[in-house]
């Protein structure tokens, strides 16, 4: 998995979306607060590899990719979007190879401009990443080659307040950044990486101003920082475990924060907040809800109504959600598991 999976629709029902076998399937709210309908395959029948990235636009629409198998030793990437959860979703569209055949070569990324276009990345077989965009007046780009090296575990796409998109990559060397100049430009390389030691597989961006993309990442000594670039990284506090962080802007007493969550070393989930950008205020974490297996998947968002929701999703598909009480704080109701029919 890739990206926030937990996603508010545009009719503010939450869908919970995860591949499962050789599908990718989605758990959408009856009615926006009311309980999660039984999984629904999204994309029509093509059979998937598991594996699975999605992006939310400003309108709401959730945007899948996978992989796909085509012929013996090779694999495809497909595109789908979903306009509600609770509906059928378009039928996977091909989007090709970036090195026009061969096997799988990384963990998609998908993230959505503010005109409501999906740009696609992938590392591809020279250990840099391409991309595939989606045009303005519909139909697809071609395969873009942005260059890059190295590089290794998932990629980070976020976009902006402004509604350009960056692109996060960890590389041995430490974090290679891509930009857009401007609303439908090609996402360019920055001139130099940030020189840092980062653990791969453990990026996440959110934007967190209409300035600053805040990236989260976990480096060799085992702390989690944040970086903004333009600054050096800032050590927030000791990873709560191995894999990335989910990371949500919301109110707590009336204060811009930022809320992160993770799967803790000992099997629970351990959030912590601080005021957005001002990671001098300290952060520490709380654990909580049940012991859940490694392969364990966390993610945040807010429901219709404002509130902080948390989720868990193991590699089976087993669900397990919780959601702010309205009390002072971060008081979270008590984990429910969501039963699969």
């Amino acid at each position: 998995m890739n990206g926030n999976w937990l996603i508010r629709g545009r009719d503010g029902r939450l869908s919970a979306y995860s591949p499962l076998g050789d599908a990718a399937v989605c758990r959408a709210e009856k009615h926006p607060g009311g309980p999660l309908l039984p999984p629904r395959r999204v994309g029509g029948d093509q059979r998937l590899h598991p594996v699975l990235a999605v992006g939310r636009g400003t309108d709401g629409y959730a945007h899948l990719v996978s992989w796909r198998p085509t012929v013996p030793g090779e694999s495809g990437l497909v595109h789908s979007t979903h306009f509600r959860g609770h509906l059928a979703s378009l039928d996977w569209n091909p989007l090709g190879h970036p090195n026009r055949t061969g096997d799988r070569t990384g963990v998609p990324a998908v993230t959505v401009d503010a005109e409501g276009r999906a740009h696609v990345f992938v590392r591809n077989m020279g250990g840099g990443v391409s991309m595939r965009g989606q045009k303005e007046r519909g139909g697809w780009g071609p395969w873009r080659d942005l260059k890059g090296r190295d590089v290794e575990g998932e990629l980070a796409a976020v976009t902006r307040e402004s509604g350009r998109v960056e692109l996060f990559a960890a590389t041995p060397n430490g974090i290679l950044r891509w930009t857009q100049a401007g609303p439908g430009h090609i996402p360019a390389l920055d001139d130099e990486p940030l020189k840092v030691g980062v653990r791969p597989g453990t990026l996440r961006a959110l934007a967190t101003s209409e300035e600053h993309v805040t990236l989260f990442f976990t480096d060799q000594a085992d702390m989690l920082c944040a970086w903004r670039p333009g600054s050096d990284p800032v050590p927030l506090l000791a990873a709560a475990g191995p894999g990335p962080v989910s990371a949500v802007r919301c109110l707590l007493d009336d204060q811009d924060c930022t809320l992160l969550a993770q799967r803790s070393t000992g099997g629970r989930v351990a959030f912590a907040a601080y005021p957005t950008e001002q990671e001098s205020a300290g952060a520490w974490w709380t654990e909580s809800g049940p012991q859940l297996p490694q392969d364990t998947r966390v993610a945040l968002t807010e429901d219709a109504q404002g509130r902080v929701v948390a989720a868990t999703m193991s590699a089976d598909g087993e669900l397990y959600l919780t959601r702010r009480k309205d009390e002072p704080g971060l008081a979270l109701e008590a984990w429910r598991r969501i039963e699969r029919d």
